[in-house]
């Protein structure tokens, strides 16, 4: 029984965490599993607000802070995709791309996705116009006019956000009037930069390489008006139209509403015993980080008292199953208050030694630059990770350097073969896990991956170059720049390299890229987007 979990809770955003903290707290042992970042949706917000207690802060500190208490008192993290759920028994199980796992409960937060409004030339020009992130991709809008679609507290928000960088921010409002909360709409309407169209959807949107029209109807009238920016511009369309609960893993089990939505009673109880719901997914009337946490902890409560029915019935001794020794807050490295000048605070030091404790082999990481400031600050970068581990080895500029694209840092065997992924920039900001990661597949053991993808890596037989063009400030990037480059140390075949966009425009005309994260494969096939190692294989089988 030392395998059993007393709740998997799946998803990391506020829901999920909310629930962690509470379980963990109550001495369960707890397992957390998220497929693509801690914190969810809210992690791409530049600024909270409203949580109480909390007056201001972003979606990234706010949900670390949660991720943090809930680690505190003894939950466990993993970074897993759910393949399946066998809702079924009292002991139920739960099967991920990194293995199975047997518990007693489960909680769902698994959040929502942005949903796609459906207007002809949405899907076409998706990553050359269409964009779905003000905060991953506003910058490519700067000096250009933006519209955005709908009427909520996202659009709203985003809308001021995206002042910093348009020429003119134009939000069309499908209803009379904001659906969000007066006081975020009235920021928006009293906005010298920003104009707003109530009554009004659009209608088409379309161009050549890039937008270059979009035709709208005001549903009052019946009257339909086009928008055209001046000669040789492109402008944009942000799409917040609300999102897509993420409920396909269990639909076919679990009782949905007609929208898709998880149905839940008061307790957060889905229509099976021992199987709870919390967050997005759930029919509610607000979908706010306060109404997230509340759902989390509302459901690992009943949960809590679900498990105590099933230790009584399975005749589980309290302890049978061990709870992790839990930590107390003191006891976890703050974070340091003054700037230390370098790229890595001791914080994030002290986080890397376990992870490189773990290296079986050498590592050398060829460093190449030029007297581009962008290089001066890849050097500053090597001198840091020089002392970090002794199966990690920096050399700066060594021969090689007619082949590679500056400024690069290439991850090569102990022996100087490179493995065929290079970093072209400081892999900072999101990308920095994405980083040490890349390392820890080259010289550690390396994530767990599935055996059948593994094989259909080791099989691409023609060589392939993947150019992963991506933001620091991404939150969706690290997803795709982590399959890109694992499926490059698997095969000599396959070379990846990652372009931070701020120091490489020229890509961004080249391709003509209006929105990260963007794969570009052997200079001629673009994708938009994150996707995952099988999504990519998909791509380059066929």
């Amino acid at each position: 029984m030392s395998k059993l979990y007393d709740g998997i809770i799946i998803g990391g955003g506020p829901a999920g965490l909310s629930a962690a903290i509470y379980l963990a707290r109550a001495k369960y042992r707890v397992l957390v599993i998220e497929k693509e970042k801690m914190g969810g949706q809210i992690t791409i917000t530049s600024e909270v607000v409203n949580y109480p207690g909390v007056p201001e802060t972003d979606g990234r500190r706010l949900t670390e802070n949660m991720r943090q208490q809930a680690e505190f008192f003894g939950a466990e993290f993993m970074m897993a995709d759910v393949k399946e759920l066998n809702p079924d028994g009292d002991v139920k199980k739960v099967v991920t791309d990194k293995g199975s796992f047997e518990t007693l409960g489960i909680v769902l937060a698994t959040g929502a996705s942005p949903r796609k409004i459906g207007f002809e030339g949405e899907i076409k020009y998706q990553g050359r116009g269409v964009a779905y992130c003000a905060t991953c991709d506003g910058e490519f809008f700067t000096g250009l006019d933006v519209f955005v679609l709908g009427g909520g507290f996202a659009a709203a928000e985003e809308s001021v956000f995206l002042t910093k960088y348009a020429k003119k921010v134009t939000v069309i409002v499908r209803e009379e009037d904001f659906t969000c909360a007066a006081a975020v709409a009235e920021q928006v309407k009293n906005h010298p930069g920003i104009e707003v169209h109530y009554q009004t959807e659009i209608v088409e949107a379309g161009g050549e390489s890039t937008l270059q029209y979009a035709v709208f109807r005001n549903n009052e009238t019946g009257e339909t008006w086009r928008y055209e920016p001046p000669t040789g511009k492109s402008f944009g369309i942000f799409v917040f139209a609300g999102y897509a609960p993420a409920t396909g893993l269990f639909k076919e089990f679990l009782e949905l509403n007609e929208d898709g939505y998880l149905v839940t009673d008061m307790n957060q109880k889905t229509s099976k015993d021992g199987i709870y719901g919390a967050g997005d997914i759930c029919v509610k009337n607000l979908r706010q980080v306060v109404t997230a946490v509340s759902d989390g902890a509302v459901a690992a409560t009943s949960l809590e008292k679900y498990l105590s029915g099933m230790y009584e019935k399975l005749q589980l001794p309290e302890r049978e199953i061990s709870t992790p020794e839990r930590r107390k807050p003191t006891d976890v490295p703050k974070q340091e208050s003054a700037e230390t000048g370098g790229f890595l605070t001791e914080e994030m030091k002290q986080q890397l030694v376990p992870v490189f404790e773990r290296l079986e082999k050498d590592v050398v990481l060829k460093f190449y630059t030029d007297d581009s400031p962008i290089s001066r600050e890849v050097e500053e970068f090597a001198g840091e990770m020089k002392d970090l581990s002794p199966h990690i080895r920096c050399e700066v500029n060594p021969e090689g350097a007619e082949k590679i694209e500056l400024p690069a840092i290439c991850i090569c065997s102990g022996d100087g073969t490179y493995l065929g992924t290079a970093f072209h920039g400081v892999p900072g900001g999101h990308e920095f896990n994405s980083f040490i990661i890349a390392i820890y597949n080259a010289a550690g053991p390396g994530q767990a991956i599935d055996e059948g993808l593994l094989d259909r890596i080791r099989n691409i037989r023609r060589e392939i170059r993947i150019q992963t063009v991506i933001s620091l400030s991404c939150t969706m990037c690290p997803e795709l720049v982590m399959a890109v480059q694992r499926i490059a140390l698997e095969n000599p075949n396959v070379e990846a390299d990652i372009y931070d966009m701020a120091y490489f425009p020229y890509l961004k005309d080249k391709y003509q890229i209006m929105s990260v994260p963007c794969m570009i494969v052997n200079e001629k096939d673009v994708y938009f987007g994150k996707k995952s190692v099988e999504e990519i294989l998909g791509f380059l089988e066929n």
